[in-house]
């Protein structure tokens, strides 16, 4: 029995590569019963190697339905689940659900309080509606590529598909909003995200810089664009974040670093001067830096107030003392690959607790059971098989 503050509702998962796994992803962590519909023939690869870590971290929790919805006997399986369902999500190209027939007016008509969910690359509909969607093809878009990386040096992705996240994350937002409302309405709604708006709004302080004082922010590096000094400096050892930002904590971190007099400097002694002087600051600042290694650095600064904080590889951050405290990562036992971890959720509720239940399925792993649970008899699955419709 399937536990959780989402328990109670039933989720048909139609999402394939990331952003709408990630969507789906939050509502089965929190308790929510997911099936996910796959092709027999496979999805070509579209999300990654099944059994590599990619694939398994972003499809924990769910039961997997292989189901060819060319068919019309696949079509018919389909809506009998949506009759029943509280939730659809799916991020095929916007015209692709039409051709299919199960777009959100046709769906609706099976049941009224049916939330459908749907991600895209530009959204559905306006001049981009067909274009295919790709991460990087919003990083760049939306903007975020122009404020990526040092000066001079050209555009830069970030290191993370962040408007595909984005967008999945917004989108299972719109879905508990939509459930929330559905208490009141006693009706569902088509809920929609797409990676471009996702990645705009992400672009927050920066966004407003353009939209408010009509500034076009541009790349800053590992320099904080506006909190200065905030950035990476060079250790004896390595490197360090440290953001010193503001007049109190700048004048803390001057005390720490023993150079009051740098807080004293007319160069440095307002906002606005150390702006101007950025690039001499930092100089200044990493000349005493580089005189003692990274750890000795973190502690006196952090005593003093002073954020500060390693700059770590993948590997140590899960090495790390306060991730671990926050226990992030689940391992769940899987028939394949054995035990394998997963990052978890980063919310966490007095009560209610998210779980990792079970690993990734193997394709089609719960086709019988889930047919099994719409009525279907042996013989009847037996031929759905032998015909290719599941």
């Amino acid at each position: 029995m399937t536990q959780g503050p989402l328990a109670r509702f039933n989720v048909i998962d139609l999402t394939r590569v990331r952003a709408g796994p990630t969507a789906v992803r939050q509502l089965a962590d929190w308790g929510a019963d997911v099936i996910k519909i796959e092709s027999p023939g496979g999805d070509a690869g579209l999300g990654g190697e099944r059994h590599g870590p990619d694939f398994q971290n972003i499809h924990r929790n769910k039961r997997s339905l292989t189901l060819n919805l060319k068919a019309k006997e696949g079509l018919d399986i389909l809506k009998r689940l949506v009759a029943q369902a509280d939730v659809i999500v799916e991020n095929y190209r916007p015209d692709v659900k039409d051709r299919l027939g199960i777009d959100y007016a046709s769906l609706r008509a099976i049941n009224p309080r049916l939330v459908y969910a749907s991600i895209s690359g530009f959204g559905q509909d306006g001049p981009y509606r067909d274009r295919p969607g790709f991460d990087q093809i919003a990083q760049g878009l939306g903007g975020l590529m122009s404020i990526t990386g040092e000066p001079g040096r050209g555009p830069m992705r970030v290191g993370i598909p962040v408007a595909d996240l984005t967008a999945g994350i917004f989108c299972a937002m719109g879905i508990l909003i939509a459930l929330l409302e559905r208490e009141q309405s006693g009706e569902g709604q088509w809920v929609q995200s797409n990676l471009l708006a996702a990645q705009i709004a992400m672009l927050d302080f920066q966004a407003a810089r353009w939209l408010i004082a009509k500034e076009v922010p541009g790349q800053a590096g590992n320099n904080h664009p506006t909190s200065i000094p905030t950035g990476v400096f060079a250790t004896a050892d390595g490197h360090i974040n440290i953001a010193a930002a503001g007049e109190e904590i700048f004048a803390r971190f001057c005390k720490a670093l023993d150079a009051p007099e740098m807080a004293a400097d007319p160069a440095y002694a307002t906002g606005t001067a150390r702006s101007d002087n950025r690039d001499r600051l930092n100089a200044a600042i990493e000349a005493i830096t580089r005189t003692r290694p990274s750890a000795e650095w973190i502690a006196r600064l952090n005593k003093a107030g002073v954020p500060s904080g390693p700059i770590n590889r993948i590997n140590e951050v899960f090495d790390d003392p306060q991730v671990k405290h926050l226990n992030i990562t689940r391992r769940v036992p899987h028939k394949v690959l054995g035990e394998v971890e997963v990052v978890g959720q980063a919310i966490e509720l007095s009560r209610s607790k998210w779980s990792v239940r079970s690993a990734t399925p193997e394709q089609g792993e719960h086709t019988d059971e889930i047919l099994g649970e719409l009525g279907y008899a042996a013989a009847d699955i037996a031929h759905l098989h032998e015909t290719g419709v599941v």
